[in-house]
């Protein structure tokens, strides 16, 4: 019997084929969260991504996509969502128009009328059993800390078996499992029975040289006396206290933003005139000027 490959793609033998494939798709991994996600596929099991906004833990969903050529299937949580907006809901509106074209048309079998009404055509899946029934398909988890108990319960539920039972049809099973990834912003804990069930792994803001790589790989007409000042002054945001610390998204949008501007190194001025880039809150915004922005670049600048 052949090795089982779980569902790694193709010519992936090792974390570090995973490494340079992701690239190609334009995500650069480091070489821990390449070995998680190696293993996650190599495995079969879900990848738990944690770490603050903004460090990648979507993209990566993304990249996994490109890189098995697989859609892309996302369950955004939130605060009170339940297991119908995540998992099918039956199409109400279909269900009365057959029902009134039937009775028009003289039905007067009860019983097969309502087997018509509870079929397969008239079920709205929603993203997690829209994942079940696409092979291959790439399910991403969103901000599963904005959901509450239940909501893990239930999602622990449907991952220990990658099924669902519709009482009007049976077990929906899938062929094949999806390549999951479930991240968590960590706004409150989530509970350790999830966690055990996936393969987990934490998600830091990246080192200098690689996002500056990120930067000039995003964003390939600025200069890269730009990507590398801005990055410097993104890293020194981050330790400024900031209500929402600037991510690797908001790094890469303030040199795009630069840049649209024909600037080829970073400046007072037009940092200042640019920090709604990277800046998403009013108090901080007012504690980056207070801080003096001009020392911030000029810091930024020596330091690159």
């Amino acid at each position: 019997m052949g090795e089982d490959r779980g569902l790694l793609p193709d010519g992936v033998s090792g974390p570090a084929d995973l490494v340079d494939r992701l690239a190609g798709v334009g995500y650069l991994a480091d070489t821990g969260l390449a070995t998680a996600a190696y293993l996650a596929l190599r495995l079969h099991r879900p990848l738990f991504c944690e770490g603050e906004a903004g460090v990648g833990k979507t993209e990566l969903a993304k990249a996994l996509a490109a890189l098995l050529g697989a859609p892309l299937i996302r369950l955004q949580c939130y605060e009170g969502i339940d297991a119908s907006q995540a998992l099918y809901d039956w199409d109400f509106p279909r269900q009365l128009l057959h029902l009134r074209a039937a009775e028009a048309a003289g039905a007067t079998d009860a019983d097969a009328l309502e087997s018509e009404l509870y079929s397969r055509r008239f079920l709205l899946a929603r993203p997690l059993l829209a994942a079940l029934e696409t092979t291959p398909s790439v399910l991403l988890v969103d901000e599963v800390d904005r959901a509450d108990d239940e909501f893990e319960a239930f999602l622990l539920e449907v991952l220990s078996e990658y099924a669902v039972t519709v009482p009007e049809l049976g077990t929906l099973r899938a062929a094949v499992p999806p390549v999951v990834v479930i991240t968590s912003n960590r706004t409150r804990d989530v509970h350790d029975a999830l966690k055990r069930r996936c393969y987990y792994h934490w998600l830091d803001h990246p080192d200098f040289e690689r996002e500056v790589a990120i930067v000039r790989l995003r964003v390939p007409e600025a200069s890269a006396r730009l990507a590398g000042q801005v990055t410097a002054a993104a890293h020194a945001l981050r330790g400024a206290d900031l209500v929402k610390p600037p991510g690797i998204a908001e790094t890469v949008d303030w040199v795009r933003a630069l840049a649209a501007l024909g600037a080829v190194g970073l400046d007072p001025g037009l940092a200042a005139a640019t920090l709604g880039a990277v800046v998403k809150y009013r108090e901080d915004a007012e504690r980056v000027r207070a801080l003096d922005v001009g020392a911030l670049v000029a810091r930024a600048v020596a330091g690159s």
